[in-house]
């Protein structure tokens, strides 16, 4: 079977919006959900509501951009708070992270949900998705969470052409994911990791880097940006101030990966915890 054109799952998306009486996004200023939540107001109006779930977990400097394109699209958009530190299953870090993270912003939208039986939550989940290793989308699923851009069959490529084409300002935004995705997996995710991490790539960010991540090995920070800036960060003055100050937020030494920036890049020789 040839796939449906672009314009054929736009419309496809505008019907299963259509479909619903009203909705709650899971938004987090990411283009996926930012297309999920532009579509779902076109299509609902004041029925749609955008929700941030802000945690130790979701970096600040996307909040403010989150609420921009927010305002932007002219939606209604919500901030609830939670924290995944207080969830030992989450902090332990092992394979089933995301799977307790997603438990609980969903059944926090479950309890926004509760008392309007109709409203739907809906996530930024793509077809591209699916082919990774995802506990979240299991989360998902047992929370009801539905998944619009892969109901319409859309891939990754495919919503930035859309974003584009619907005038989302941050249709070019880079991915972005929480900040325990820079922690091996088996080490324990902490408040204080978490901000480290967050200190370090705000460091990159301010040095103009737009694909970046800091891992935490512990006393080794190891720096991935794209290929094409890998040039930039080697370059003498700028890599001499960036080591310092990332070993002024505690690192001992920082390194660089040659492979450059490829998301899951934490689990690639993550050491061993201590036993």
């Amino acid at each position: 079977m040839q796939p449906l054109p672009l314009h054929q799952k736009l419309n496809l998306l505008r019907q299963i919006f259509a479909g619903m009486d009203s909705v709650l996004v899971a938004y987090s200023g990411g283009i996926d959900s930012t297309v999920v939540l532009k579509l779902a107001y076109d299509q609902l109006k004041d029925r749609a509501v955008g929700i941030t779930a802000l945690s130790p977990t979701f970096p600040a400097s996307e909040l403010e951009g989150a609420k921009r394109v927010a305002a932007e699209i002219g939606v209604r958009h919500e901030l609830v708070e939670t924290d995944q530190l207080k969830i030992p299953a989450f902090t332990e870090n092992d394979a089933s992270r995301c799977f307790h993270c997603k438990t609980d912003l969903y059944q926090l939208l479950g309890t926004l949900r509760a008392a309007h039986a109709e409203v739907v939550i809906v996530d930024g989940t793509n077809l591209d998705d699916l082919g990774d290793d995802r506990p979240g989308i299991k989360a998902a699923r047992e929370w009801g969470v539905r998944s619009p851009l892969v109901e319409a069959g859309l891939s990754k490529a495919e919503i930035r052409t859309l974003a584009k084409e619907l005038g989302l300002s941050n249709w070019d935004k880079p991915a972005a994911a929480c900040l325990s995705s820079r922690i091996p997996r088996g080490i324990t995710i902490t408040r204080e990791k978490l901000s480290r991490i967050e200190q370090a790539e705000t460091v990159l960010h301010g040095e103009g880097f737009r694909h970046y991540r800091v891992r935490d090995h512990g006393e080794i920070a190891r720096i991935e940006v794209g290929q094409d800036e890998l040039a930039r960060l080697i370059e003498e003055e700028r890599g001499l101030r960036i080591s310092r100050q990332l070993k002024e937020l505690g690192f001992r030494f920082v390194t660089i990966d040659l492979e450059g920036y490829r998301p899951g890049g934490v689990s690639l020789g993550s050491p061993r915890p201590a036993r």
